[in-house]
């Protein structure tokens, strides 16, 4: 028999970590602090699609156990933001930054940054959508919090708009004490250092566990 069958991955590995955390019999273990329920499973971002697969799985698994399991995608909430602006901001922008992408793609860049940012930074940014969404769920099923996890993905969407750590700051005690699973594209580097898709400088301002 080959034994290379039966052998995980590290992304594989990692899944299998968080779901003994999650459903400790003391109720989730995904931090090492009290009242501080935030994780990120970090992988490389051509994994993706692998990634995808074993969140599904988990939430298949979790589902058949009696958890709940609520899915946020940041990359919807971020044209559901730039859907508010209204078309004709949308073609106003697009034309700016072609125009300014032909002079030098770095200025491109940068305008679109500087319209982008102002719609998902901060603490009534992408942040407040997920609190929100969160939020709404635990007030409705209180009884439910120890046996729901929130999964955020599709973070390579906000790259290089904003860093995902801003994120978590400013979700930090805005989530109704569910457990929240960051999926988080990008490259480990020493102990707690991430780099955002493994482009952007690493981000050592990480207070979560960080899967693997």
């Amino acid at each position: 028999m080959n034994l290379h069958l039966f052998q995980q991955n590290p992304l594989q590995e990692a899944f299998v970590a968080l779901r003994r955390d999650l459903i400790h019999e003391d109720g989730p273990h995904i931090s090492t602090m009290r009242n501080y329920r935030f994780a990120i499973m970090q992988y490389d971002p051509s994994d993706e699609f692998e990634l995808r697969g074993e969140v599904q799985r988990l939430t298949a698994d979790l589902v058949a156990n009696g958890w709940i399991v609520l899915s946020i995608s940041l990359q919807k909430l971020l044209l559901d933001r730039v859907r508010v602006q209204g078309l004709e901001w949308v073609d106003r922008v697009v034309q700016m930054e072609e125009r300014m992408a032909g002079i030098e793609p770095e200025r491109g860049l940068n305008y679109l940054k500087s319209k982008l940012w102002p719609l998902i930074e901060g603490p009534d940014g992408i942040a407040a959508d997920c609190s929100r969404l969160i939020s709404e769920y635990a007030d409705r099923h209180p009884d439910t919090v120890d046996r729901t996890v929130a999964f955020i993905g599709r973070a390579g969407a906000l790259y290089p708009f904003i860093r995902s750590s801003a994120l978590l700051r400013h979700l930090d005690g805005r989530t109704r004490n569910v457990p929240v699973v960051l999926l988080y594209p990008g490259e480990r580097r020493g102990v707690a250092g991430l780099s955002f898709m493994g482009i952007l400088n690493p981000d050592n301002d990480y207070r979560p566990r960080i899967y693997p």
